[in-house]
């Protein structure tokens, strides 16, 4: 499967040093199959006047056989409940590779009305049930980077 990874340079060795903390999937390295998503997450650097660059990679899913995988195929009750535990820094989970939508700026109204006690859990998950979801994939420790997720090339946007 390719994967992207949309940067303001080209990333070859993918690490988790340089990684943020407290994001949707806690700590780790983030690509999108989605072509069209990684080239919009590019565009935040040419907004800022750096360069924009697409980094892609082949990830050998025979991961899945051996790795732990955290999976969410839509916006529910448990992705909301683990994407609140990383963004407060709470995530004790040891997946390796976690895949699921973006908390991208209109969803994540959504999930800090919830975190903030202004809407029910229930009518977050059903203003998210409207949003069609960005998907991105977590890969959150350096041995699965290092064996399954392969540097093709990358491409200057």
């Amino acid at each position: 499967m390719l994967l992207y990874h949309g940067s303001y340079l080209e990333i070859k060795h993918p690490d988790i040093l340089h990684s943020r903390k407290n994001v949707d999937f806690g700590r780790g390295f983030y690509t999108t199959p989605l072509l069209e998503q990684a080239t919009k997450w590019c565009e935040k650097y040419k907004d800022k006047k750096l360069a924009s660059v697409l980094s892609i990679y082949r990830f050998d899913e025979t991961a899945y056989n051996t790795c732990k995988v955290l999976k969410f195929d839509t916006y529910s009750e448990q992705w909301l409940d683990f994407i609140l535990q990383c963004r407060k820094g709470n995530d004790t989970s040891d997946y390796d590779v976690v895949m699921g939508g973006v908390a991208n700026d209109r969803v994540f109204n959504t999930v800090e009305l919830y975190y903030d006690g202004l809407i029910a859990k229930e009518e977050a998950i059903k203003r998210l049930r409207f949003e069609k979801p960005n998907y991105q994939i977590a890969f959150r420790t350096q041995h699965v980077i290092d064996e399954y997720l392969h540097f093709e090339r990358s491409e200057p946007l």
